[in-house]
């Protein structure tokens, strides 16, 4: 089966130099795009249950296409793409999922995601010798910076208990874990719909032995759920998991890391447009460091 990642690399450098900022925008639209399905969904279910039937959906979607097209699964294969699953798909999703039912403020969970790609910086700068400018690293910590401002308005401390906080944290390190491991050993060489259909499943098994203790499996039957695992599986899970997994096929894991910075500050867009969220002053000139950032880190040269 022909892949993305085929296609993009038999014209060369200079059709992937073209195509970064296309791929890059994509990657965030479907990234921050996530929130729009969420907020549909879980005003008629819990989180859990809208994490089953996410995972369920999209990975018994995948699996017909894993079996019969591209090369045979093997028995090592399908362990590690489980255990990948169990990193990126259970902790990482669930971890933030129990942080925000044991009341972590929202704002500071979605702060802490999104360091993930600071996080895959500097495990690429150790594991994989991926070398950062100084010029890159000012870009990184403008993003950040860029990210505060975005994020300052709906940050607060709470009164969750101190292992929800670091359940947060350890679901943010796990996904950057995670994504250098796929890069370093070699694994994003399996087609994607594969690994995904993997991942997917493993996540969905797990989802569903939590949500069962919470209640019934079986999804409400309501427009606003619907919409919202529609929305979920077709954009925030296949669009946004494909466009990052060619991606970090096709660019260094830093630079494919950098564009989710600006993830905060199209969420931003996406609520004042579909829900009338008000935006500040300080909200829009963060997106505007972080855009500055992201281009930094994204298109400066390394030095020696």
């Amino acid at each position: 089966m022909t892949t993305l990642h085929d296609i993009l690399r038999q014209p060369g450098e200079r059709l992937r130099r073209f195509l970064w900022p296309v791929l890059a925008a994509l990657l965030v639209i479907s990234w921050s795009s996530g929130f729009v399905g969420i907020r549909y969904a879980s005003e008629h279910a819990s989180v859990l249950l809208v994490l089953f039937w996410r995972t369920l959906l999209s990975g018994a979607i995948l699996a017909p296409f894993a079996l019969l097209l591209g090369p045979p699964l093997r028995a090592r294969q399908v362990l590690i793409q489980c255990l990948l699953g169990v990193m990126i798909v259970f902790l990482y999703l669930g971890g933030f999922a129990l942080a925000i039912e044991q009341r972590v403020p929202t704002g500071l969970v979605a702060l802490i995601s999104d360091l993930v790609p600071l996080a895959i910086a500097c495990l690429s700068h150790i594991v994989l010798k991926e070398r950062l400018s100084r010029r890159q690293w000012f870009g990184t910590l403008l993003a950040i910076l860029g990210v505060v401002l975005v994020s300052a308005h709906s940050l607060a401390i709470g009164s969750a208990p101190l292992w929800a906080y670091g359940i947060t944290v350890a679901a943010m390190l796990v996904f950057a874990l995670a994504t250098v491991l796929q890069k370093y050993l070699g694994l994003v060489d399996m087609p994607i719909h594969q690994s995904l259909a993997i991942q997917f499943l493993s996540g969905a098994l797990l989802f569903g032995l939590c949500a069962a203790r919470q209640g019934p499996l079986l999804p409400p039957l309501e427009s606003g759920f619907l919409f919202g695992i529609a929305w979920l599986v077709l954009i925030a899970t296949f669009l946004c998991y494909t466009i990052y997994y060619a991606c970090l096929r096709l660019y260094p894991a830093s630079k494919v890391s950098a564009a989710v910075y600006l993830s905060p500050p199209v969420t931003m867009l996406w609520g004042a447009a579909l829900f009338g969220e008000p935006l500040s002053g300080s909200m829009v000139l963060g997106l505007g460091i972080t855009l500055v950032g992201v281009w930094l880190t994204s298109f400066a040269r390394q030095e020696a």
